[in-house]
């Protein structure tokens, strides 16, 4: 699978997408970049602050929100914009991740997220892989 993800335009007031990947881990770390190319300008962030989450759910589902739900708190918390995101061990229950990023600067900044909702959430396995579809309320 070669696209990462792809932003839909069925939404006014909140960011919908789709992310893809070839398994969970990919899946996963795609969400993510989706993500933060939200949140901020992405591309012009270092990966210099790392830091590492493990996370445990019912389900592939609830890891999701969970994994995604968990990187919009570290925002919070610990004020970095992420770039990069390897999720070094997942199950369809746990996952475990190093991310990557800089103290925010405003200046990279693009549009808050408040919150992964469940609009449309879900996770489609498909003959190519996985899609998993998410909405931010921003």
């Amino acid at each position: 699978m070669n696209k990462k993800f792809k932003f839909e335009d069925d939404l006014t007031s909140d960011v919908l997408f789709r992310a893809f990947g070839e398994n969970e881990k990919e899946l996963f770390e795609n969400a993510a970049e989706a993500l933060f190319s939200v949140i901020c300008e992405i591309d012009n962030i270092e990966a210099g602050d790392c830091h590492e989450v493990s996370m445990q759910a019912e389900n592939l589902e609830d890891l999701m929100y969970k994994w995604l739900t968990t990187l919009i708190g570290y925002v919070d918390t610990h004020e970095v914009f992420f770039k990069t995101f390897n999720v070094t061990e997942i199950t369809n229950y746990s996952l475990k991740a190093q991310i990557c990023g800089e103290p925010i600067d405003v200046k990279k900044g693009l549009v808050q997220v408040k919150a992964i909702t469940y609009y449309k959430f879900g996770i489609e396995k498909t003959s190519q892989g996985f899609i998993a579809t998410i909405s931010c309320d921003i």
